[in-house]
């Protein structure tokens, strides 16, 4: 009888690394765009991050789940609300060309960082309800290893294969530069919505953001 692997959970480390990669581009904004002083968001991460990995550890992953959605919203709210500022901004030319550069790629990076938690946190139930399942074959995206013969998989290694991180974010960052997710087709409606959302942030921080940047300088 083939022994069962044992699988070892996914690392939550890298959806956090993203949290607090966005709470620090935040400081690269003017603090005309940013809501409330400039230091709040990464307190806040700080401040839902820190029980949210503490609950997982001991097996609470529903209160930690509950952290982790709040702490994904508010970094999504925070970062909509920086654009929608600079948008606003944009008639009155109070920001310099280096700065609508700076915004814009800050917003741009920001977009595909908070995305990409969400793909994370969605997909297939999330990281717990991946991680009890012996091969990610039912999610809201069709990854290549899903569509590979089985006994390739097997021979291949990739018989318990599941999405990390990673491919959540190589997803968004295809999302935000080629406006489609290219290699990983889109199954259910609520990752449609979610990838035009990020597609239509993505077109407007760099159509109008930085194309008005290049125009003044």
């Amino acid at each position: 009888m083939q022994q069962e692997t044992i699988r070892e959970p996914e690392p939550r480390w890298p959806a956090l690394l993203a949290l607090f990669a966005v709470a620090a581009l935040y400081f690269a904004l003017p603090s005309a765009l940013t809501p409330g002083p400039d230091w709040l968001l990464l307190a806040l991460v700080i401040v839902l991050a820190t029980p949210a990995m503490l609950s997982h550890r001991r097996g609470k992953h529903r209160l930690g789940q509950i952290f982790g959605y709040t702490a994904v919203s508010i970094v999504t709210l925070a970062m909509i609300a920086a654009l929608a500022l600079l948008v606003s901004r944009l008639p009155a030319h109070k920001e310099t060309p280096a700065q609508l550069l700076l915004s814009a790629a800050a917003l741009w990076t920001s977009n595909f960082l908070v995305f990409a938690s969400w793909y994370w946190r969605l997909d297939a139930g999330g990281p717990h309800q991946r991680d009890l399942q012996h091969s990610h074959t039912d999610g809201a995206f069709l990854f290549p290893q899903m569509v590979l013969d089985p006994e390739l998989r097997r021979a291949m290694g990739e018989d318990q294969w599941r999405p990390g991180f990673v491919d959540y974010l190589f997803l968004a960052f295809n999302t935000s530069t080629a406006f489609s997710p290219t290699d990983v087709p889109v199954l259910s409606r609520w990752a449609k919505v979610l990838m035009m959302l990020q597609a239509s942030v993505s077109l407007a921080t760099i159509a109008l953001l930085a194309a008005r940047a290049v125009n003044v300088l």
